[in-house]
C-alpha cells in the first residue's frame, strides 16, 4: 500500500471548490492533481486566466504536483483526410511542447516558485531544443523581454518547476544533462500501446543501463520520489 501514490481529479468549472478538494485530499495523502493541459481547448478558460489561480495556489501551498497528461485535452489538430491515429501518436511530443511552453509562459511557475508541474506521457526529445529556444529568445532575438521574473531565466524557471517523463526515448538520453538529469523520470505507460509493460525492465535497461548508478536510481525512480515528496528509500 505504501507503494500505491494516489493522484486526484478536481472541479474545474468552480476553481474555489476545486482548490478545496485539492487540500482534502493532500491531507490524506494526495500527491498529485491532474487537469486538462490545454483547458481552452475544451470550453474552459486558458492557462493564462486567473481562473485557475485558486487551484494553482493550492497545488504550490500542499506540494500537491500538476499533472499535465499529453491529450487530455483531446488530440492534437489535423488536417482533413489525415490518419487519424498514426498522426496524432505521432504528434504526442510536439503537443507535449506546445504545452508546457504554454504553461511557462503562463504567470504560475514564476508567481509560485514552489509549484511543481509534471509533462506525462510526454517524451523528452523535445525538452533541450525548448530549452535552447528559450535561451535564443532571451539572449538574442529579443523576442521574450516581456517575460516577468528578472532573477531566473524561463529555462532556469523550466528546470525548477517542470518534470519531464520518458517511456522509450533512447536517442535523447544524451540531452539528459541540458535537461537536468533530476527533472527525468522513467514511465511504464501501462496499458496504453505506446507502454512498456511487460518488457518495461529490459526496454529501462537497454536506455539507462550504460549511465552511473547514481543517474539511474534517479531517472528510474528516485526523481519521482523527491517531485512528490516523498523519502527515496535504498534498494
Amino acid at each position: 500500500p505504501e507503494r500505491i501514490i494516489p493522484l486526484g481529479i478536481t472541479s474545474l468549472s468552480d476553481p474555489v471548490a476545486g482548490a478545496e478538494e485539492i487540500r482534502r485530499n493532500a491531507k490524506r495523502g494526495f500527491k498529485s492533481v491532474t487537469i486538462p493541459e490545454q483547458p481552452h481547448t475544451i470550453g474552459f478558460p486558458s492557462c493564462y486566466s486567473d481562473h485557475w489561480e485558486p487551484i494553482i495556489r493550492a497545488c504550490a501551498e500542499t506540494d500537491t504536483v500538476l499533472s499535465l497528461h499529453v491529450g487530455s485535452s483531446g488530440p492534437s489538430p489535423s488536417p482533413p483526410g489525415a490518419p487519424m491515429i498514426e498522426l496524432g501518436a505521432t504528434m504526442f511530443q510536439a503537443q507535449a511542447f506546445t504545452s508546457c511552453a504554454q504553461w511557462l509562459w503562463s504567470p504560475w511557475p514564476v508567481k509560485y516558485p514552489d509549484l511543481k508541474i509534471t509533462m506525462s506521457e510526454g517524451g523528452i526529445a523535445w525538452v533541450a531544443g525548448l530549452i535552447d529556444r528559450l535561451d535564443n529568445i532571451m539572449t538574442r532575438s529579443g523576442y521574450g523581454q516581456n517575460w516577468p521574473d528578472k532573477k531566473n531565466t524561463p529555462s532556469e524557471v523550466l528546470r525548477r518547476n517542470f518534470w519531464f517523463t520518458m517511456i522509450d526515448d533512447p536517442s535523447t538520453i544524451p540531452t539528459r544533462y541540458a535537461i537536468g538529469v533530476e527533472n527525468i523520470m522513467a514511465e511504464s505507460d501501462y496499458p496504453h500501446g505506446d507502454g512498456t509493460w511487460p518488457d518495461t525492465q529490459e526496454v529501462l535497461d537497454k536506455i539507462i543501463g550504460p549511465l552511473t548508478v547514481e543517474q539511474q536510481r534517479m531517472l528510474s525512480h528516485a526523481n519521482a520520489s523527491r517531485s512528490e515528496g516523498r523519502p527515496v528509500g535504498k534498494e
